[in-house]
């Protein structure tokens, strides 16, 4: 049995109350108010970078459970090695520095895509409209080969209804019914990318501290819940690491997990653990 070092335990019991209090606090949007927005909208605050990684979806208890399990699993080892304040130290940045990156990209990308609205808005034609759409909107087909129309729902707008509207205005471009309605949909396009899609979770910091597991004790064997078997700490990282890659280029409409805040967490995470190792007095 495992056990439990302080550090661990107290953050463990942070996330189980910041999780019931998402529950209890429903009223007063309490997940709203911790978890991280996109920079630039009217619902982001600074503290969301230190609060979002205490809360998880209140839709889906394997969330915090896997995350939790991660935590109580590999962070007693690494407290042990590093001390109490250091592997706090190292979780609050791996988590932080996740937020910061993710939300850097975020806010990168919905800048990118007011570049191109003002664009279409300032010319609203219907060749501007299309390469809009063809630069921020998914038209990706599913694995059983249906089309995915829900991919880029836009309030009352569909994947349909838009490219027929791009038609329409590209035969009758000085109809200014037309017009008004590509600007409408560009529009809450662009306020949608830049206002909507919360993050939430500790999963950037347990990313973090998966990296370390497998820098420092690369050959430690764990045993895996699915399937059974034990496996090296470095192959763990391998593994799990380049799926968080892959997943975070490979875009899917159904799959809302934050992939680009694990390769955040894993990034600061070697990047601390190099600057340490640089400092050999304070490392060991």
């Amino acid at each position: 049995m495992f056990r439990l070092t302080p550090v661990v335990k107290n953050l463990l019991i942070i996330n189980i109350v910041f999780y019931i209090l998402q529950h209890v606090l429903k009223g007063i949007h309490f997940t709203q108010i911790v978890s991280l927005w996109p920079v630039g909208s009217e619902y982001w605050f600074p503290y969301q970078f230190f609060t979002y990684m205490f809360a998880h979806s209140t839709n889906d208890f394997f969330h915090i459970l896997f995350n939790m399990l991660g935590l109580v699993f590999i962070g007693p080892l690494l407290e042990q090695f590093w001390g109490p304040k250091r592997f706090l130290m190292f979780y609050l940045v791996t988590g932080i520095g996740a937020g910061v990156l993710y939300g850097g990209i975020k806010y990168f990308q919905s800048n990118q895509i007011e570049k191109e609205a003002n664009v279409f808005l300032a010319n609203p034609g219907a060749s501007e409209l299309v390469n809009f759409i063809d630069n921020n909107i998914d038209f990706r087909e599913s694995q059983r080969g249906v089309p995915y129309e829900v991919a880029f729902r836009v309030n009352k707008y569909s994947a349909e209804s838009v490219l027929n509207l791009a038609d329409e205005l590209e035969k009758h471009p000085d109809n200014q019914n037309l017009v008004e309605r590509a600007k409408a949909f560009v529009k809450d396009k662009t306020w949608i990318e830049q206002n909507l899609g919360s993050m939430a979770g500790a999963s950037g910091a347990i990313y973090g501290i998966l990296m370390a597991l497998g820098l420092l004790f690369p050959n430690t064997e764990f045993r895996l819940l699915f399937p059974p078997i034990p496996v090296k700490a470095k192959y763990i990282a391998l593994v799990l690491g380049g799926y968080a890659i892959y997943s975070t280029f490979i875009t899917n409409p159904e799959d809302s997990t934050a992939h680009l805040a694990h390769v955040g967490g894993m990034v600061f995470a070697f990047i601390m653990i190099q600057i340490w190792k640089n400092d050999r007095n304070k490392f060991y």
